[in-house]
């Protein structure tokens, strides 16, 4: 089996230790120097319960879900650093991927952290939401009613509209706009 590490399969010890901002930041600051001085600047686009947490609306989160794909070079550090902190191998993981909404834009992002080696950058809230919306488990919607005056959503039709040109491919939901 491949080593169980940002997104790949395999046993897994329980890790899972919550990580606040400033936990977070830190560990983003050790990838960063554990890729070292040279080399191109990898990107990270994150979304879910890590973006909550370092905008300040969650107070902690296990892991740090990316809709950017992490190659190998970042995974290495990734599963370094894990190792080194103790925590669980994909802690940082582009499992996200799968979310990414047709209408988002890279250039909508915020930048919540920057190294000459790393940049992690933040979705837009109302991306988040969608993304959210889309998944809905019991989690995503307690997210959903702690990020929703952050929107600035007009009404829930527009959340619809908004949901269905995120997703296309989503079945139609009469009671989508009820939720």
């Amino acid at each position: 089996l491949p080593d169980p590490v940002c997104g790949e399969s395999g046993p897994m010890p329980d890790t899972s230790i919550p990580m606040d901002a400033d936990a977070m930041r830190s560990t983003l600051t050790d990838v960063a120097q554990e890729l070292g001085p040279h080399g191109p600047q990898h990107t990270v686009v994150i979304v879910g319960g890590a973006h909550l947490a370092l905008t300040g609306i969650r107070e902690s989160t296990v892991d740090i879900d990316s809709i950017t794909l992490l190659d190998d070079e970042l995974k290495s550090a990734i599963k370094s650093v894990a190792l080194n902190r103790g925590i669980q191998l994909n802690w940082l993981n582009d499992d996200a991927r799968g979310f990414t909404p047709a209408t988002f834009e890279l250039r909508e992002c915020e930048v919540v952290f920057d190294s000459d080696r790393l940049r992690v950058l933040a979705a837009p809230m109302r991306q988040v939401f969608v993304m959210k919306l889309y998944r809905s488990n019991a989690r995503d919607f307690e997210d959903m009613t702690a990020i929703w005056s952050r929107c600035n959503f007009d009404s829930p039709r527009e959340v619809v509209e908004l949901f269905y040109e995120a997703y296309p491919h989503a079945p139609d939901d009469e009671f989508l706009e009820d939720f």
